[in-house]
């Protein structure tokens, strides 16, 4: 994708993402086929289900705008203290990716 400098954006693999990175990518797209707010404190909510320690700001919201960075995720202002976060078409379809692959892996597994 061209960029005004006349660079270009590239969007990363699964395996070039920290493994929290990948966590909020499927927090996000859970809220999001539930219908639920995407807030960053909602994800957050969501991902202290999956941890045993409690995820802080100085985590989540760096990760959060690393992946709008990377086109991953959108980032959209609701007031002057909240942001809602949404799977861009390039995240979901890294996700479907990473879902492809595992089932590929696990159905050679069961046969």
């Amino acid at each position: 994708m061209p960029i005004p400098d006349g660079g270009t954006i590239t969007h990363p693999t699964w395996t070039e993402l920290t493994a929290f990175e990948g966590n909020v990518l499927y927090v996000i797209a859970r809220l999001e086929r539930d219908g639920s707010l995407t807030y960053g404190l909602a994800i957050r909510d969501v991902l202290e289900s999956y941890y045993t320690k409690p995820i802080n700001h100085g985590r989540l919201y760096p990760t959060l705008d690393d992946l709008a960075e990377q086109g991953l995720i959108t980032k959209t202002s609701v007031d002057d203290r909240t942001n809602e976060y949404e799977l861009t078409d390039t995240g979901y379809e890294l996700l479907r990716r990473r879902r492809d692959e595992l089932t590929a892996v696990l159905t050679e597994e069961d046969e």
